[in-house]
C-alpha cells in the first residue's frame, strides 16, 4: 500500500475498533468480507447485520451519516497523539507486520508498536507464568530468558508482574531484545511499577505493542486476546509455572492451536503453580530441564528466521562443538555426498550420521539431491 492507503487504512481501522462489541474476530471477519477496514467503514451498515451487533450497526449508520461523530473525533486524536509520541500503526497488509501474526485466525486489524518495529520480525521465544510465582520460578524466567537471548532468541512476554516481568529482565541481562505485548493501550502504563523496566526495554531496543485502543485500562477480558499475540509472535512458549486455571494455560492453548510449539518446566507435587505445566506435560508439552530442551526442538527454525531476515540485522553465531566443526568444514555449498565427508572426516559412519542430524538441527546444514550441503548460518568455536 502507498502512504496515503495506508493512512486511510488505519484511519478506518481506529474508528472500527471503538465501535461497541467489536473485537479483532468481528472485523476480521468483516474485512475478509469486504477486503479492508476502508470498505467496512464505507459499506452500508445495513448490509453487515449478519456480523456486526444491533448496537454496533447503528453506531456505524451513525458514524457514515455524520463526518462530525464523536469516533472519527476520537480517531484523529488518535492520529495526531501517535504521530507526537512515535508510534507507528501497523496493519496485516503492509510488510512491516510480523508475519507468523499474521498467520493466526483473527490477526490483530491494527496494532501499536512503540520502540523498534524490526523486533517483532525476530525469531522468538514467548516466557509466560504466574504474576505470583514461587523464587524457584521467578529465578527460572530470568535465567532462561537470559540463556535463550544468548542463543539467538528475542523473548516475548505480557509484562505483568512475576514471570513476565522476570523473563524480560533475563533478557535485558543478556543484552538482548525482549518484545513486551501489553493487555492495555500503548498510552496505560500497568502495572505502574514496571515504568523502569518498561524504559529499559525501549533503551534497548525492544519492543512495545498493544492491539487495544488508546486509553484501553486493564480490563479483565484483555488478557486473553493479548495471549494470543504473544503465542502467534513466537515460535514457541515456555510456561515455566502456572496453576490449573491460568491466562498461561490459555496461551499454551492458543500456542497448539498456532501450531506453535509448547514447552513447561516442571515441579514440586506440592506446589500449586506447578500443576499447570504437569498438565500441559500430560497433554504432549515438552518437559524443560535445561535451555537445551527448547533450543534444539527450535534450532532449526531459528536458522531459518534469522535467514529470513534482511542482512543488516545481526545474526547471532551458532555454537559448534569440534567433532561438528570439522564435520561442516568438510561441507561446500554444493552437495557433499555421504561417502566424501567419510573420506574427509575420518568420522565411524555412524558417529558421522549423528554429527550430521545435529548440524541439520542446528540449520547448518540441508540435505539435497546427490547429499548434504551447507545453509548460509554462520557457526562459532564452542
Amino acid at each position: 500500500m502507498d502512504s496515503e492507503t495506508t493512512a486511510l487504512e488505519h484511519r478506518a481501522s481506529l474508528i472500527l475498533s471503538r465501535l461497541p462489541e467489536v473485537g479483532a474476530g468481528r472485523l476480521t471477519q468483516l474485512r475478509q468480507r469486504l477486503g479492508s477496514s476502508r470498505a467496512v467503514l464505507t459499506t452500508p451498515a445495513a448490509q453487515q447485520n449478519g456480523i456486526l451487533p444491533d448496537e454496533a450497526v447503528a453506531e456505524l449508520a451513525a458514524i457514515q451519516a455524520r463526518p462530525d461523530h464523536p469516533l472519527i473525533q476520537a480517531a484523529e486524536r488518535d492520529l495526531a497523539w501517535v504521530a507526537e509520541n512515535d508510534i507507528i500503526l501497523l496493519s496485516p497488509e503492509q510488510s512491516g507486520y510480523p508475519v507468523l501474526l499474521r498467520e493466526i485466525t483473527a490477526p490483530p486489524p491494527l496494532l501499536y508498536v512503540q520502540g523498534d518495529p524490526d523486533s517483532l520480525s525476530l525469531p522468538q521465544l514467548g516466557i509466560v507464568g504466574s504474576r505470583n510465582p514461587s523464587p524457584t520460578g521467578k529465578t527460572n524466567a530470568f535465567d532462561f530468558a537470559r540463556e535463550l537471548c544468548r542463543t539467538g532468541f528475542a523473548i516475548t512476554s505480557g509484562m505483568a508482574l512475576g514471570v513476565d516481568g522476570a523473563a524480560h529482565a533475563g533478557a535485558l541481562a543478556a543484552g538482548g531484545k525482549t518484545i513486551a505485548v501489553l493487555g492495555t493501550g500503548i498510552d496505560v502504563l500497568y502495572p505502574r511499577r514496571h515504568r523502569s523496566l518498561v524504559e529499559q526495554v525501549l533503551a534497548q531496543g525492544g519492543t512495545l505493542v498493544s492491539e487495544f485502543p488508546l486509553g484501553t485500562g486493564p480490563q479483565q477480558l484483555n488478557f486473553p486476546r493479548r495471549n494470543r499475540i504473544i503465542s502467534g509472535l513466537s515460535l514457541g512458549v515456555l510456561v515455566v509455572e502456572a496453576a490449573l486455571k491460568s491466562g498461561s494455560l490459555i496461551t499454551a492453548r492458543y500456542a497448539t492451536q498456532q501450531g506453535r510449539e509448547v514447552f513447561a518446566i516442571p515441579g514440586s507435587i506440592h506446589n500449586p503453580l506447578s500443576r499447570g505445566c504437569h498438565a500441559l506435560i500430560r497433554d504432549g508439552a515438552i518437559l524443560v530441564e535445561q535451555v537445551d530442551d527448547l533450543r534444539e526442538p527450535l534450532q532449526g527454525l531459528l536458522a531459518l528466521k534469522w535467514n529470513e531476515l534482511p542482512s543488516t540485522n545481526p545474526k547471532p553465531a551458532i555454537e559448534l562443538s569440534e567433532e561438528e566443526r570439522l564435520v561442516f568444514d568438510s561441507l561446500g555449498y554444493e552437495p557433499t555426498t555421504l561417502d566424501q565427508l567419510l573420506e574427509r572426516s575420518g568420522r565411524p559412519a555412524g558417529e558421522l550420521l549423528s554429527i550430521l542430524i545435529g548440524l541439520e538441527l542446528k540449520g547448518m546444514l540441508e540435505q539435497a539431491p546427490g547429499g548434504y550441503q551447507r545453509t548460509a548460518a554462520k557457526p562459532q568455536r564452542a
